[in-house]
């Protein structure tokens, strides 16, 4: 087994505690399927992004809180009907998504300081 593998695997090992890692839901590298799902994937950029945004940015509360909800929509009718999303939408409701959460939040420990 390359160090490469053993990587992964722990990565796999790790993740799973936080995401269902379904392959036909994730994305692969070289073969190598990414440890967290494509909707998870989006959140965490949505969270980098997040985090440098609500310092340099002024996003209206509302538009934020409406990002939220397009995750919300496809994760519910996914789970809830035969609507099946794909790893374009996943990832992209997470972007969203995972924006919004750490900004909004941010922002208002910013305010209460």
């Amino acid at each position: 087994m390359t160090s490469r593998d053993k990587i992964w695997m722990k990565s796999m090992e790790y993740c799973s505690k936080c995401c269902h890692q379904m392959p036909e839901r994730s994305f692969f590298i070289h073969g190598y399927q990414m440890p967290v799902c494509s909707r998870c994937f989006g959140m965490i950029i949505g969270h980098i992004c997040g985090l440098i945004g609500a310092f340099h940015l002024n996003i209206p509360m509302p538009i934020c809180i409406l990002l939220l909800f397009p995750l919300i929509l496809d994760g519910t009718l996914q789970y809830k009907t035969s609507y099946v999303s794909n790893n374009l939408k996943r990832v992209i409701t997470g972007i969203c998504f995972g924006f919004s959460v750490v900004y909004l939040l941010i922002r208002l420990i910013i305010s209460l300081l």
